[in-house]
Parts: C-alpha cells; structure tokens; sequence
C-alpha cells in the first residue's frame, strides 16, 4: 500500500488507534491517517486467514455522509450516472462521481435507508467529495458527515458464523443490502459486502463503541486481524479497482471496465439517461467503447511486477502500463492490473513488462483471479 500522507502534517487516529497498537499492529500513514498495515502474524497469513476463515480490518479512515431530505436520491443523480432514485430501502449500490471529461473523481457505496442515503467515500478523497456536495447539491438536500462513527469490515467465508453469533438478524442479508442490528451493546448498521472478493459485511459503528465491539469480534474463533497490506492482496485477487492507482480523474468508468455500474435507465436512451457531470464523454463511450481497457494479467515467470511498470509488445512497442500489481497468495503466481490500447487487450494475449530493465512475459486474463464468492441468496 501506498504510505501517501505528507510527513509535515500530524497523522490522524481512527477509533481503534490503540486496539492496533495493543495487537502489535505495523502503523503506516496512509490517506492522512496511521493505519495497521500488518499484524505479527504477517500480510499473508493474514490474507490466508480472509480466504478460509474470517478477518477483521479497521477502514474508520472511509468517509461516511448521509443525505438526508425528498429530493437527496435526484440531487445524488446529478453527481454519479447510477440509478439512485430507484434503489430500493435497505439495498446497496456501487457508484462514481465523474468529472466534465468523464473521469473518475472518486468511487463510493450508497445506501438507501429509511430516512437518508449512507454513502461511503475514499479516505483520500473524502474532503474533497464532501466539497463536491456541499457546493453541487447542498442547496438540494443536508449534508451530514458522521466523523463520530467507525467503520470495520469482517470479510471471509466465516465471517456470517462469527457475526450472527453476536445478532442472529445478519444472515438473512444479502450480498449488497444492510440493515440495522444491535451489536455489542449498541446500534449498529451493517451492509452485507466489501472488498475482498469474499462473503462479509461493514459495520458503521458509533466511534465511542467501536474499540468493544471490535474486541467482542476477535474474541470470535473465526476470527483474526488483518491490515492494509492484505486488504490490496486480497482485492487485487478480486479484480477491484484502487482509487488513485487502477482509477483516477484521467480514467473513465468504460476504460476502466466498470460500465456494469451503470444501469440502463441512465444509459444513452434509457428513461433518465444524462445529466451527470461527463454525460457527453462518457455516453460516446458506453456506444463506441473506448480506445484504452483496464485488463488482468498474471505472470509467466516468478518476478513480481508492481505497479508504473511499462507494458510493452513483442516488438517492444509501448502499449500500455501496470496500475497495480503483487504476487497473489492465493493463486499462487505474479497477478497485475493495467490499462493497454484496446487492440491489445486480447484474453490470452501476451505482453511483456518491463522490470529493472528486463521484459518479464504476461498473459491477459480474464478477472476476477481468484473467484468472488458473496452470499446472493
């Protein structure tokens, strides 16, 4: 992961600052704040832990808004090509803020609960997503940061077994959809997703109860902590997207593979196709395509390539660049994300990345690497 916070500004804590501490945690900067990048018992173990049982991560550094008022759903529709306004209560979608050109601003999970729609935002961007309301919409409808709440992710196969024992409500949640759950004394809300690849569920919890029920949690057999650094292993495997590394402003949703986020109704003809920010852009694209694609690649030799390695052809022609990449533990081989001119982005391909000056062979694969395996009912 990358440490990407200024040494000359003090790094914000999360609510479970000393819990880390307490479990030996390494503490890295990241997105402003000091967050565990790793346990004793290591980045691997750890995404081993996801893969066959359950782990818990700290993500408090996340920024959490609620939208609340009549018109906040159509508001929301005038920042992100999703369809806000007919998303049921207690359901869940994946969305973007674009740009004029179409590029990704930020990508985040909205919520539609009751009484307002939770959203979830990227802790490097959360400033400036809350700008981005306040000043587009917040004549429209209130917007409410929850910097009192926490935010942890249990993720694993096991991860309902551990948690049900605690409020036996949370197995009937499906993949995408949350509710409201007593947990450990307190009222919590709980979505069934994450970003992992695996079963699981975030919890936004009230700051002052989020050390307690993270303890009441890792005092579950199912479950271990696991830090930032099996967090990317373990989405990497999954296929998902890193804001500010596999997506960013210079990235569009088409080139990036993400057009199944954007449901037909908002699409060139649907019934509420438009008005976004990069609505022109980006409708070109979702009926032309886009010159540029996001594709998977795993390596044919054992040297891990990282990310900002150039990708190039058997004649040695630049085609393209690795965004993110690692040696997946569980699939046991180099895997890596980039973006290549569509021409070359054949399943099965081949192309090479430079590394140390060496040409290191890939394939182009189909993703996710490993398997994802929510719980849809």
């Amino acid at each position: 992961m990358t440490a990407d916070a200024t040494s000359s500004s003090p790094l914000l804590q999360t609510p479970l600052h000393e819990l880390h501490l307490e479990l030996g945690a390494r503490m890295v900067p990241f997105a402003g704040y000091a967050m565990p990048v790793q346990y004793p018992a290591g980045i691997i173990t750890e995404h081993r832990q996801c893969r066959a049982s359950a782990a818990l991560f700290d993500v408090s550094h996340m920024g959490q808004l609620r939208l609340v008022g009549p018109d906040a759903a159509a508001a929301l529709e005038s920042l992100v090509p999703q369809d806000v306004l007919d998303l049921p209560v207690g359901k869940q979608r994946y969305a973007f803020f674009t740009n004029a050109a179409g590029g990704l601003l930020d990508d985040l999970m909205i919520t539609r609960r009751a009484d307002d729609l939770l959203l979830v935002v990227n802790a490097g961007c959360k400033d400036a997503d809350t700008r981005h309301l306040v000043t587009e919409i917040g004549h429209r409808c209130q917007i409410v940061p929850m910097p009192d709440h926490a935010l942890l992710a249990l993720q694993g196969p096991k991860a309902v077994d551990a948690l049900a024992r605690i409020n036996g409500g949370v197995a009937a949640l499906t993949f995408m959809s949350g509710g409201h759950f007593a947990l450990a004394g307190t009222d919590c809300f709980v979505t069934r997703s994450g970003y992992t690849g695996e079963d699981g569920f975030e919890i936004s919890v009230p700051a002052t109860h989020a050390i307690a029920l993270a303890r009441t949690l890792l005092a579950q057999p199912e479950v271990e902590a696991a830090g930032l650094g099996a967090r990317d292993t373990l989405r990497l495997e999954a296929g998902l997207c890193l804001y500010g590394h596999d997506i960013d402003t210079a990235t569009t949703p088409v080139e990036a593979g993400l057009t199944w986020a954007i449901q037909k109704v908002r699409r060139p003809g649907g019934a509420r196709a438009g008005g976004y920010p990069g609505q022109d852009a980006l409708g070109a694209q979702l009926t032309q395509g886009a010159a540029t694609k996001r594709i998977g690649l795993t390596g044919l030799e054992r040297t891990p390539v990282r990310e900002g390695a150039p990708l190039v052809d058997g004649h040695g022609h630049p085609v393209g660049r690795v965004t993110s990449g690692t040696v997946g533990p569980t699939v046991g081989q180099p895997i890596a994300m980039g973006y290549v001119a569509a021409n070359h982005a054949g399943i099965g391909s081949e192309l090479f990345a430079e590394v140390r000056g060496k040409r290191v062979p890939m394939r182009i694969t189909a993703m996710p690497f490993a398997p994802h395996r929510y719980f849809r009912g």
